[in-house]
């Protein structure tokens, strides 16, 4: 598995659909929401807080998929 690899495997957005928080659906959405804000000089917002004020994942979920996508990095052994 090469670095680019690694970094998709421990996206926000990938992890949240595996553990069926979202939908794929979903997590477009939320990334052409997010591209919209940076593209209108509007503040960056990450998935999680997009998907979050959406009312589409929990806190408790975002603060889980966050947990892994730690530990995943620490086993990696990449930041």
């Amino acid at each position: 598995m090469d670095i680019i690899e690694e970094y998709v495997d421990t996206r926000f957005g990938k992890l949240s659909v595996k553990r069926g928080y979202i939908t794929l659906a979903q997590l477009k959405e939320a990334l052409c929401e997010q591209a919209d804000d940076d593209v209108a000089d509007r503040r960056h917002r990450l998935l999680g807080e997009i998907l979050l004020e959406k009312g589409i994942m929990t806190f408790e979920q975002m603060e889980s998929v966050l947990a892994e996508m730690s530990e995943i990095r620490k086993k990696k052994g990449s930041i």
